[in-house]
């Protein structure tokens, strides 16, 4: 694990782990593709504004905690 983690990993590990989802599920839940959730869960994309606003509206955190974490990572 990077120090900071990638955010991907962490809403894998905090989020979709915990609350039993499959990558589907909650790709289905966020309104997008679960090639485009699956890679930001692995750390090959950014958490970008879009999906930090839909993980605010889906009750995970606010979406200004997760784009500073992104930027945090990308620092």
């Amino acid at each position: 694990m990077h120090n900071p983690p990638h955010p991907g990993e962490v809403l894998k590990d905090e989020v979709i782990v915990p609350l039993g989802l499959s990558v589907t599920d909650a790709a289905t839940r966020l309104g997008m593709s679960r090639v485009a959730l699956s890679r930001v869960l692995n750390g090959k994309a950014a958490i970008s504004p879009d999906l930090a606003v839909r993980l605010e509206k889906a009750g995970s955190g606010s979406a200004r905690s997760w784009l500073v974490m992104q930027a945090n990572y990308d620092l």
